[in-house]
């Protein structure tokens, strides 16, 4: 009897396991969420849509950011491309204050509604202020009539218009990627599975939401269509905002776990604090509170013996028994150990994350040294003038295109190879790949460099200062290795920071990636100033001078492949080094109950 009345009970638990989630994810509500009603495809499918839109939309205005300075503010070269440069990286500054938000206060779900809405209120502005006060003469802003002169009032109203973009964009992007994610149940076989494919169709619906921007909008705008182009952006972004709402109810959701910097500095300043204090080999009188750490969101969590130092933030000593048995006790003197865990799964993270950097700076050439090599080069096909720019194209076309062949051609081969049970590559040797792929896309574009080069001191019928016999065609390989790169890199990048980075700060893993890009960026202008410096004689030019037919573009292009290279090398000692500690869960029911049927047998 007492047998049967067990089995009826697990049997019910695990009726309940199936309704609803095991993550800990809620409802719009606040009740556990049920996994027919909410997440899986259709919560990522509408989350994938507003992706897609919304980067159409930031695209649409990024893309010929500096022809608009140029043209209709009236602003030199050199200074619309600085311009532009604090622009992106006041974006990616502004996705560490979206992630802050999310993790801390404000959750996921409610952090992406009120960036999108500034997102969309920024683009508004920038349609109405271009419309009616910047473009004037009418018509003006294409390749041949500039924009007369504009008050400071009016140039005033267009740079608060592009930092509200700005600040939109960048709160919005890092949470929207861990929004996503968050409608799989990762302790679901198949879910997690999804969650897996999701981010690479994230990436994806990126890339082709770039693609129309940089190709249909980038013609609009190109040909002086101003308004249309930024009205355009407009609708896309509201569209975006509407269909993201509208999925509201379908949602799955996870409480905000508090300021994580506290939690951090708890930490730092416990462990100093107890500096001089010998603790057992062992590992033994650790502090560990299960109430505590569920209400930070942290879970539970193995200790582990790496940052040793750290640990005696957690060890309890004769005065922290005192101050617990009379509830005095010091958060900045004892600490958790799962709060200690977090800082030391942060801290693991760092120096991969350090290894992308490099990675960011061939990225970023696609869209400036690449494109400068481009208009060196022949650029017309078949009686059809390629604008350069253009030619990113072919990276987004590449990268939609691998995504599908990695997931269902080579993934599923690595997977039989390696083991039945494997799910291919992990995300960590993805990314090494992705840094070897871009290796070969700096050789490719060198060793194209070095022919357009010959070809230009042989070009008759070509400017002798920037052009060369040589067609632009030619760069398709190295754009298309970046596109291919991209997929290990950054799809491999979402995925780690996503399953390593602690439970309380899964936005701030995501924001790690778009930080990568925004130093990238730095350090490419930085190593470009360098080498100028350094390469610049009397007699010489620099590598990279305004004529490119005189410099030598070819010698930075293998300078950066040496440089990935090295990178490389010292991410594999980061990847040997680096200890996977994944959070676990307070409880395994299924041990339980696998456990508890046979003692009640013995019983009875």
């Amino acid at each position: 009897m007492a047998v049967f009345e067990v089995s009826k009970e697990v049997m019910k638990e695990e009726e309940e396991e199936e309704i609803y989630t095991l993550d800990g994810s809620v409802d719009q509500h606040g009740s556990p969420a049920t996994r027919q009603k909410t997440g899986k495809w259709a919560a990522g499918i509408i989350i994938l849509l507003n992706q897609g839109l919304a980067t159409l939309a930031f695209f649409g205005v990024g893309v010929n950011l500096v022809l608009f300075l140029t043209r209709v503010l009236s602003q030199n070269n050199a200074d619309a491309a600085n311009n532009v440069s604090k622009w992106t990286g006041t974006v990616y500054i502004f996705s560490l204050v979206g992630a802050f938000l999310s993790d801390s206060y404000w959750g996921r779900y409610k952090t992406c509604a009120i960036f999108q809405i500034i997102f969309v209120l920024g683009l508004a502005s920038l349609s109405l202020s271009s419309y009616f006060l910047l473009l004037k003469p009418r018509g003006c802003g294409d390749r041949s009539s500039h924009c007369g002169p504009h008050s400071s009032t009016k140039i005033g109203l267009f740079y608060l218009s592009i930092y509200l973009v700005a600040l939109g964009n960048g709160g919005y992007q890092p949470n929207i990627a861990t929004f996503g994610a968050d409608q799989f149940d990762e302790e679901h076989p198949k879910e997690a599975l999804s969650k897996v494919s999701f981010f690479s169709y994230f990436y994806l619906a990126l890339n082709l939401g770039s693609l129309v921007s940089n190709t249909i909008l980038g013609y609009f705008e190109d040909e002086g269509m101003w308004a249309l182009g930024f009205w355009v952006s407009t609708a896309s972004a509201f569209a975006a905002l509407i269909l993201f709402l509208v999925g509201t109810p379908r949602y799955r959701y996870f409480k905000p776990s508090g300021n994580p910097f506290s939690r951090f500095c708890q930490v730092i300043v416990a462990a100093v604090r107890k500096w001089t204090v010998q603790m057992p080999p062992g590992g033994e009188n650790l502090y560990e509170v299960d109430g505590k750490e569920n209400s930070m969101n942290i879970g539970r969590t193995l200790h582990t013996h790496g940052f040793k130092f750290l640990d005696k933030a957690s060890f309890i000593t004769s005065k922290d028994i005192y101050n617990l048995e009379h509830g005095l006790q010091n958060q900045w003197r004892l600490c958790p150990v799962a709060q200690v865990e977090e800082v030391k799964c942060i801290l693991r993270i760092i120096p991969i994350w350090l290894c992308t950097i490099i990675y960011s700076v061939v990225f970023t050439q696609m869209a400036s040294l690449f494109v400068e090599q481009g208009a060196a080069m022949k650029t017309t096909a078949l009686n059809f003038q390629i604008p350069p720019a253009s030619m990113s194209s072919f990276d987004i076309l590449s990268v939609a295109a691998f995504i599908f062949i990695y997931r269902r051609v080579l993934d599923p081969i690595v997977s039989r190879i390696r083991n039945a049970d494997s799910k291919g590559l992990t995300e960590l040797q993805r990314m090494g790949v992705g840094l070897i792929i871009a290796v070969m896309a700096m050789l490719s574009a060198g060793i194209v460099e070095h022919y357009r080069l010959r070809y230009s001191t042989n070009c008759l019928h070509c400017r002798a200062s920037s052009s060369s016999s040589l067609s632009i065609l030619w760069q398709i390989p190295q754009y298309v290795l970046v596109g291919v790169s991209e997929v290990f890199m950054y799809v491999g990048q979402l995925e780690f920071f996503n399953a390593q980075a602690p439970e309380g700060l899964k936005s701030f893993g995501s924001a790690l990636c778009m930080t990568s890009i925004s130093l990238g960026n730095y350090v490419s202008s930085l190593l470009v100033a360098i080498v100028m410096k350094i390469s610049t004689e009397d007699n010489m030019p620099g590598w990279i001078p305004g004529n490119l037919n005189r410099g030598h573009l070819d010698r930075f292009y293998f300078l950066l492949a040496a440089l990935t290279t090295t990178d490389f090398v010292v991410y594999l000692g980061c990847v040997k080094w680096y200890r996977n500690t994944k959070l676990e869960a307070t409880c395994d029911a299924k041990i339980q109950k696998i456990n508890m049927l046979p003692k009640v047998c013995d019983i009875a």
